[in-house]
């Protein structure tokens, strides 16, 4: 169903509209509150404020981007709101004790990553190590698949800075992840 249909049935109150347009963001918009908020208590509260927000405005919503950008676009102000409104930046939990559990259970004898969903998982743990703003253009980048205009949109960033803040935190993604598997230092990076 394009956006068009999908917006004019919610707002017509098809129940089965409003839950697809829940799945279908459902991953864009939690990456968007970890990236920036972190594994927080209030990120169930935050997931329903960007939700509601999208319901409330989906009247107002032009088709001069995509539903799915406009949604991303929501779910970060929400995040910068809440943000403000602690006055101070959330710091994503403590990874060290996670990551060495999972660098444990990962590796073999001669220290090799053994399992892909390990790999994966010491990947996100080093992504939320990285600084906020390279977080989210990463997050929105390579797990949500956004473009970089759709990355600039749903962050308000130029597109330029989105280019170099995705350069800046892939080298810096690398270092992270070196420091925590060395064998990566032996892959050559493509960037």
């Amino acid at each position: 169903m394009d956006d068009k249909t999908l917006i004019r049935r919610i707002a017509e109150g098809d129940q089965h509209a409003v839950r697809l347009l829940v799945e279908n963001n459902r991953n864009l918009v939690w990456h968007i509150i970890v990236s920036l908020v972190g594994n927080s208590s209030d990120g169930e509260d935050l997931f329903q404020e960007v939700f509601l927000r999208v319901f409330k405005g989906i009247r107002q919503f032009r088709s001069d981007s995509r539903l799915s950008t406009w949604i991303g676009s929501i779910a970060h102000h929400v995040c910068v709101d809440y943000l403000r409104k602690k006055k101070r930046e959330m710091i994503v939990q403590s990874y060290d004790t996670d990551v060495k559990q999972i660098i444990n259970i990962s590796t073999g004898a001669r220290g090799n990553i053994t399992e892909k969903e390990d790999l994966k998982k010491i990947i996100l743990a080093a992504i939320a190590r990285l600084p906020r703003d390279f977080r989210t253009v990463i997050t929105l980048y390579h797990l949500d698949e956004c473009s970089y205009r759709d990355i600039a949109e749903i962050t308000g960033m130029p597109d330029g800075t989105v280019r170099s803040y995705i350069s800046r935190g892939r080298h810096l993604l690398r270092e992270i992840l070196v420091g925590l598997v060395p064998d990566l230092a032996e892959i050559r990076s493509d960037d």
